[in-house]
């Protein structure tokens, strides 16, 4: 029987003044190398929490700096199905942080991301909801729906 392995994430809905939401397009860490639009976050590095690693990720992957990501708005315990990983399993805690609109920076990536992000662009809500491009987590735009403002 497999070792259970998790593997720590945090993850980030970097929210603009409209609304909109971060993703970058990055492909799956398997053999498969299926492209979907994910959020900012990754890893937590030994030695640190959640919130470091939310701190450290949105400034690797956007260039952003922030010293607070706010509190845990959902925590992800899930099993990991790629056919390459490292791990048998994620653990995610996810933040929301909201900044002014901006453009991604990649002094900050390492030579993984160079690989594996592809684009970043800005998402409205009813974009998410009509595109048929692969989009993680699966119901990203339900969570949004929790987290943005009621209008």
């Amino acid at each position: 029987m497999t070792e259970r392995v998790v593997r720590p994430t945090s993850r980030l809905l970097v929210l603009d003044e409209a609304d909109r939401i971060l993703l970058m397009m990055t492909r799956a860490p398997d053999t498969s190398g299926t492209a979907r639009w994910v959020t900012p976050g990754g890893g937590v590095d030994p030695g640190e929490d959640h919130v470091a690693a939310a701190i450290r990720e949105l400034r690797e992957e956007t260039g952003q700096v922030v010293t607070d990501p706010g509190p845990v708005v959902r925590v992800d315990d899930f099993e990991v199905e790629w056919d390459d990983a490292d791990h048998t399993h994620g653990h995610a805690e996810w933040f929301v942080v909201r900044l002014p609109h901006f453009e991604v920076a990649d002094d900050g990536w390492t030579d993984d991301e160079r690989v594996d992000i592809n684009e970043s662009r800005w998402w409205t809500l009813d974009e998410l909801e009509s595109t048929a491009e692969p989009v993680e987590p699966a119901d990203l735009t339900s969570l949004l729906r929790d987290v943005l403002p009621r209008g």
